[in-house]
């Protein structure tokens, strides 16, 4: 007689006592003594036989195979393996199938029974990463029997439904719930570093009677979904609660997402995908959004996108950001018609229209966004606004299936807020441009500024003058520049987006390239002629509507005609422009606008009695920020200590000055960590305030500077998981690494010196630290001291510093970390170490007291030169260093001399920091901090 798994319905009820999982038994049944594995084995053979009955006598042949149940006397316990006739025919087509698929790692499994096994989730995620191990009619017993296919993948996150088949074939709940921490446990035994999530049971519905004996354990399912919540942290996994989202008013599985009482509709799998969509990508439970609006308050509700065919507009003028958000349907493939009125019926919609929305300042960009379970509702003063809260939709629908109910109103803190490229010394494709336009754009900001001219070139065709953008005229990126219909283009572009293009014809300063051309200066005679020509051209080609602003630079050079700018600003002003100019910098009328560099002109208190108008960039330069610190002062940045703007202060830009020669225009963004500071920007930009002065430090946990920081953090990088999958992004987490810093010793200028905490006999963990500090990139003197602040309030010349932290790790394994002892900015000449050195102040860093070599150098102690591009200089931009990390607790001390403060000159300045981060490489160019890693408290 064969024994069929729909014939057979055996039970095993693993009745071992719960308690922590680090108290577990480490054998999958029963305790791990010699005593119990003999009762243990007594135990699953009666069992076995009171659920066979009459066929005991074929339960003895079976036995044998129940001694892979017990326990050797090895550490690891042993995965179970029970007879192929206890399961169904379907379980074993699944199960060889999935044993012949490829053995790939790190994927996302969803594991469990008939419900998950109806999921398509690579579909429904849009991710080839994400599998599906679910078999119809599992039960837990089912799940072990194959759980050495799941750890042997080492996968990277498992998510577990199961248990209503056990409870259907009478195991008690208590079983059920013993049966998953064995599952549980023993995923962690065999694969550490794999994140484990347990689903509630699902709801079921009495009302449908197709399968009896499964929609009446109702009481049954809440009884094991509140124990497995409760048992979560003990037993080291994360619970989620999807039984909520399913269930009707009186506590069943809603008739929306079923048909049979059991089973999974096809909405029922939506609602399903948006609650373990944040667990699935490692985000926050509501959407991130960046900027954070002015308020925000979250319902109980939610906007079903993927039944949204609709979306409202009456007013003409909103048709073009209609097609803007029709656009984002379309890439999750969902086709959404615009429509000038809502015909009555119970489809849900999206409604835009202008109304009255208040703000406390820039009406014009307020919008209000409500979202319930029927409708979205948009309203805002102008298009643009329409256009903001589009930006904030977009981040609502991130799982693109609902968006969480809310209201929002919002507005900015600035009208000015803005972003600025050189291209006169680094030429950056038109595509490139517009990459960096959208991101501004999702993230609101509206000013793009791009710096045209400059000693190395002149970027910008003028038909009169083809001399100018002559190849033999340009220095670097020969023959390259923009023409008058590329820049038609990427004005309309950033048109289109509300974003207004600022373009900067630096004169009379850096403007080599313009005497390369005419072979005079532009302070000459000969030479204001032809820059009034030029910008009468410039005026004809480009208007008002189009360009609002002209940028004339004017700073960084010694004026021999006083009159320069006067006759400039007055020629650009009769053509009814706007001019702006760097300060300090020329003599200005008061109609220019002063974009600030450096402290200089009325202070801020005075401002508002003047008529002159700022723009912020003081300490927003890009190329002189590392890219983890730097994101930090850019979100700390009380833009010209204001709040917000008014009729003087305007706002702020970030800018970035890439001086040096860029060996790829990709660097650019690389090295200057582009996309995380316009994201700290928006924010600060958008939200307003901040805390005054110019930091490189988080600051102490307590503060609120550092628990707002961390808030913001976290939104940060759940942008970065969400929209530069593709696009560099040098930012990992930074804010829970902490750590002890020894000092400071004497060292007399010898950097070699030798103190007590690198002695072999030291043990760090139990020495008083002088100072604990937080964060992956530390300044202890920052190289614009005073200016920007740093964690050493007195730093003292010729010592040495000593820093520590504990990483721990769940298994013995290869691991990567980020390390730098210098970031060159892409402005100052960069002189590299010599082989085996890190830098040249003697820095060096250890790993459970090993030496971590530095990295093989391209071009060892290379001579300064600004055409020399960076190639592996700093950790962002270079593979990262390989290590050996333990089972259990890593050391890392970190030696930090410095002999001096004083550089060989302005452009050699001494940087004293570090950087140290655990990272895993996720895409072609973006690392993660590692998920296995957890950093010492």
């Amino acid at each position: 007689m064969e024994l069929r798994g729909s014939e057979f319905n055996v039970h095993l009820e693993f009745n071992y006592r719960k308690m922590p999982q680090r108290h577990k038994p480490a054998c999958p049944v029963g305790r791990d003594t010699k005593n119990q594995k003999a009762l243990t084995l007594i135990g699953l053979f009666l069992v076995y036989l009171r659920a066979l009955g009459p066929l005991w006598q074929k339960s003895l042949l079976y036995i044998f195979l129940f001694g892979s149940f017990v326990c050797a006397s090895s550490a690891q316990s042993i995965l179970p393996h029970y007879p192929d006739s206890l399961f169904s025919t379907y379980y074993h087509q699944r199960v060889t199938q999935f044993r012949l698929l490829p053995d790939t790692k790190n994927d996302i499994i969803f594991l469990g029974n008939s419900i998950t096994d109806g999921g398509e989730w690579t579909e429904l995620f849009h991710n080839i990463h994400i599998i599906n191990r679910g078999i119809s009619g599992d039960v837990t017993a089912g799940v072990l029997n194959r759980l050495n296919n799941i750890v042997n993948r080492k996968p990277a996150k498992v998510f577990l439904l199961i248990g209503i088949n056990d409870l259907a074939r009478g195991v008690s709940p208590d079983s059920v719930s013993k049966n998953i921490s064995k599952i549980v446990s023993l995923i962690h035994e065999y694969t550490p570093v794999t994140k484990v999530y347990v689903q509630s049971l699902f709801p079921v519905n009495p009302a449908k009677l197709i399968f009896p004996t499964y929609v009446n354990k109702g009481v049954d399912i809440i009884y094991i979904n509140r124990h497995l919540e409760e048992d979560a942290v003990v037993e080291n996994y994360t619970y989620i609660d999807v039984y909520d989202a399913l269930k009707d008013s009186a506590g069943h599985l809603s008739l929306h997402y079923t048909n049979d009482g059991l089973h999974l509709s096809g909405t029922g799998y939506v609602v399903w995908k948006h609650v373990v969509f944040p667990y699935v990508y490692g985000l926050q439970q509501k959407p991130s959004l960046v900027p954070l609006p002015q308020s925000v308050h979250w319902r109980k509700e939610k906007f079903p996108l993927y039944k949204c065919k609709t979306i409202v507009v009456q007013e003409a003028s909103l048709m073009g950001v209609a097609k803007d958000l029709q656009r984002i349907f379309a890439k999750e493939g969902r086709e959404v018609q615009i429509v000038n009125r809502f015909h009555q019926g119970p489809q849900p919609f999206i409604e835009l229209r202008l109304g009255k929305v208040s703000s406390v300042v820039n009406n014009e960009e307020a919008y209000e966004l409500i979202v319930s379970n029927e409708k979205v509702m948009l309203t805002a003063n102008t298009a643009h606004g329409i256009f903001n809260g589009i930006q904030t939709m977009r981040q609502l629908m991130r799982d693109g299936t609902f968006m969480d109910g809310c209201d929002i109103k919002d507005w900015p803190a600035f009208p000015w807020r803005g972003y600025m490229v050189d291209v006169g010394r680094n030429f950056q494709t038109v595509n490139q441009l517009k990459q960096q336009i959208n991101v501004m754009s999702h993230y609101k900001l509206n000013i793009f500024h791009i710096h045209l001219t400059e000693n190395i070139a002149w970027r910008l065709q003028v038909k009169r003058y083809p001399q100018l953008t002559a190849t033999d005229n340009m220095l670097r990126n020969k023959g390259q520049y923009y023409t008058i219909a590329e820049m038609k283009d990427l004005i309309q572009y950033c048109k289109d987006r509300f974003i207004t293009l600022v373009p900067e014809i630096d004169m009379p300063g850096h403007s080599n390239a313009f005497t390369r051309a005419f072979g005079f200066d532009m302070q000459s005679e000969k030479g204001l002629a032809v820059v009034k020509n030029i910008l009468n051209e410039f005026d004809s080609t480009y208007n008002n509507k189009e360009v609002p602003y002209l940028h004339i630079g004017a700073d960084e050079v010694k004026f021999t005609n006083k009159d320069f700018i006067p006759e400039v600003t007055n020629l650009i002003h009769q053509a009814g422009k706007r001019t702006i100019g760097w300060a300090p910098g020329g003599n200005y009328d008061d109609k220019t606008i002063r974009q600030l560099w450096q402290s200089e002109g009325p202070q801020k208190d005075q401002r508002e009695l003047t008529t002159i108008q700022y723009i912020d960039s003081r300490d927003l330069y890009l190329n002189h920020l590392d890219p983890l610190s730097g994101v930090v002062s850019i979100f700390d940045r009380r833009i010209d200590g204001v709040n917000k703007g008014n009729a003087s202060m305007l706002g702020g830009e970030i800018c970035v000055w890439n001086d040096d020669r860029a060996k790829d225009e990709k660097d650019i963004l690389l090295m200057n960590a582009v996309y995380p500071d316009i994201l700290a920007f928006a924010e600060r930009s958008w939200q307003g305030g901040g805390y005054n002065g110019f930091v490189s430090d988080i600051g102490s946990d307590t503060s609120a500077r550092a628990i707002a920081f961390k808030e913001f953090e976290e939104r940060l990088l759940d942008q970065k998981k969400l929209f530069f999958k593709n696009l560099p992004f040098p930012y990992v987490k930074q804010s829970d690494i902490n750590w002890r810093l020894f000092g400071p010793f004497k060292n007399f200028g010898d950097s070699a010196a030798i103190f007590w905490p690198e002695q072999p006999d030291v043990s760090l963990t139990d020495s008083v630290a002088e100072l604990k500090v937080t964060g992956a990139t530390i300044w202890l003197r920052h190289f614009f001291t005073p200016l920007v602040s740093a964690w050493l309030k007195h730093p003292e010349d010729s010592t040495t510093w000593y820093a520590f932290t504990r990483l721990y790790s769940p298994v013995d394994t290869t691991g990567y970390l980020w390390i730098g002892f210098y970031n060159p900015s892409r402005s100052h000449v960069v002189s590299t170490p010599q082989l085996g050195h890190w830098d040249k102040r003697g820095s060096k860093i250890w790993l459970n007291g090993s030496l971590v070599p530095p990295p093989e150098w391209t071009y060892p102690g290379r001579d300064d030169n600004t055409e020399n591009p960076l190639v592996d200089e700093d950790y962002e931009y270079r593979k990262p260093a390989e290590v050996h990390f333990k089972k259990g607790w890593n050391n890392i001390l970190l030696k930090l001399p410095v002999e001096s403060f004083r550089g060989k000159d302005w452009q050699h300045p001494v940087k004293w920091m570090f950087t140290v981060v655990p990272v895993q490489k996720i895409s072609g160019i973006n690392w993660y901090r590692s998920q296995f890693l957890i950093d010492a408290p």
